[in-house]
């Protein structure tokens, strides 16, 4: 199972302090609309999205046909596919996606400790 790139999506207080706080660490503004309360930013292949006021928790998130750069990778595991295959291993989902659709999807597990795992294919 490939699930494409991964970034750390976090819950921030403030997204302008935090933006100015990720430049200090070399990240730069790669995605995102600030207006909208949410960044993605990058420092080389590390990938960190400010999100402000949009869910509770931190969220490890993998984009499933995507590389590091958010180019579509020729060959990938669909999120159907992944979804399946999570499913017959016996891991519960707390989001699904349609298995009769194709293109854009996420799904959203929990780790044994509560930390949700947001699998996104934005292709």
């Amino acid at each position: 199972m490939t699930l494409g790139a991964f970034s750390i999506s976090l819950n921030v207080k403030n997204i302008n302090i935090s933006k100015q706080f990720y430049e200090t660490l070399g990240f730069t503004v790669f995605a995102g609309d600030l207006e909208k309360n949410y960044l993605i930013m990058k420092n080389g292949p590390t990938l960190i999205g400010l999100f402000q006021g949009m869910f509770d928790k931190n969220i490890l998130t993998f984009n499933p046909g995507w590389d590091q750069d958010a180019k579509t990778l020729k060959d990938f595991d669909d999120i159907r596919a992944i979804q399946k295959q999570l499913k017959d291993q016996g891991v519960t989902l707390s989001t699904e996606v349609d298995e009769n659709t194709k293109g854009p999807g996420n799904i959203i597990i929990m780790d044994p400790d509560g930390n949700p795992i947001l699998l996104d294919q934005h292709v």
